[in-house]
Formats: C-alpha cells, sequence, structure tokens
C-alpha cells in the first residue's frame, strides 16, 4: 500500500538533506547559506538618516546579481522563570518596603503579558546556489540497467563530481561575502550561522507548537 502524505514519515517532509561547515544542503539539489542580521530601531532615527539606510539598502540590492531571500523569525518569550526569581526575591528581602515594590513590579508584569504577548525576532538573509542535477539520475534511474550504471560510475566522473560540489560551495561563499560586506556598509552587523546555530533554527522553524508552549527563556 503506497504511502499517503499523512502516513510518510516526519522526515520526507522536510526540504533539508543535510547541514555540514555552514552550508545546508537542499533534497532539490540547491545549497544555501544562512546570515543572521542584527537589528536597528529604525524609528529612533533622524529623517536624514533613515534616507540614508533607505537609499543604501536600495543600493546595496541593485548591486546584487543573484537573488537573496529575507525573512523574520518570531518567537513568544517564556517569563516564568524571571517571574519565578523574582518572587524568590521578594522571598528572601528582609525590607518590608523593598518587597512590597517587588510585588507590584511582579503584578504589574504578569498583568503587561496578559495583553501584550513579548515577541523575539531574529532577521536572516537566505543565499542559494544550485550544486548539481547529478542526485536527480540517483532518485530516478531507468530501471535495473540505470543502477548498474549508477555503480559503474568512473573515477573521473567521481571527481569531476567532487570538483563541482567545491566549486558550488565556492560560489556560495562568495555570495555569503558580497552580502555580508553590502549589509555592513549600512550600518548592519552580519554573520552566517554555524552548524549548531542553523540546526537550531530549523528546529524551531518546524516545531512551531512545540516552541510556543514551551517559549524562549527570559533571564
Amino acid at each position: 500500500m503506497p504511502e499517503t502524505k499523512a502516513t510518510q514519515p516526519t522526515q520526507s517532509l522536510v526540504e533539508v538533506k543535510d547541514i555540514k561547515d555552514g552550508v545546508v544542503y537542499l533534497k532539490n539539489g540547491q545549497i544555501i547559506q544562512i546570515i543572521m542580521v542584527n537589528g536597528i530601531n529604525f524609528d529612533l532615527k533622524s529623517e536624514e538618516e533613515q534616507n540614508s539606510i533607505i537609499a543604501n539598502f536600495q543600493k546595496f540590492l541593485n548591486a546584487l546579481d543573484f537573488k537573496v531571500q529575507f525573512f523574520i523569525h518570531s518567537r513568544k518569550i517564556n517569563i516564568q522563570s524571571y517571574l519565578d526569581k523574582m518572587e524568590e526575591r521578594k522571598k528572601n528581602e528582609p525590607n518590608e518596603l523593598l518587597k512590597i515594590q517587588i510585588d507590584e513590579y511582579i503584578n504589574f508584569i504578569k498583568s503587561f503579558i496578559e495583553q501584550n504577548a513579548i515577541i523575539s525576532k531574529n532577521f536572516f538573509v537566505v543565499i542559494s546556489y544550485p550544486l548539481s542535477n547529478i542526485e536527480e539520475t540517483i532518485k530516478k534511474p531507468a530501471g535495473f540497467l540505470g543502477f548498474l550504471k549508477q555503480n559503474k560510475k568512473t573515477n573521473q566522473e567521481k571527481v569531476d563530481e567532487a570538483l563541482q560540489k567545491s566549486q558550488a560551495i565556492e560560489q556560495l561563499h562568495i555570495r555569503g561575502e558580497t552580502v555580508i560586506r553590502g549589509l555592513e556598509q549600512i550600518g548592519l552587523k552580519a554573520v552566517p550561522l554555524e552548524d549548531d546555530e542553523l540546526i537550531e533554527l530549523f528546529y524551531n522553524l518546524y516545531n512551531p507548537q512545540l516552541i510556543e508552549k514551551k517559549g524562549v527563556t527570559f533571564k
């Protein structure tokens, strides 16, 4: 009985094939690099500064000869651990006046978060590059003869594939450096994510219900 979309393993629904050395390998043959960018408080800038930022950002986009994707990842912040610490501090505070003030502060925070969700936002730039179309022949072998042909791959073909992969990764990194330098000229700090950070990011993206329930710890 063929598997339906509802009965397929969870991994089959994830587009990520592998993560290695800061590079994400997708099942569609693309490789991507994800760069985290710090935010700036645009509203606090003067009108002249705002216009300068917009103009520089336009120049940055116009100078790119490849596609980039911008996305924002928002998560609720769980401040329960912070409130627990404040409760503990209130309990150990010998000064009655300070104890009352701490209690008022705790009640204020509780009342505030009931009406306003506290959100943590992270900003990212995604850069992609086509790795190879060789994997498509592996996914769709032409019967038994196609399978034999795959397993009789010559050493030269293996070398060519390795070289193609190396060149693709190099081009991806060049694109990444171009984006980082362009953003720095606008006054934005940008850094590429490492393996552990990428794994955490994709875990959060593919488990929104769990993350929303657990939240982000506020210390």
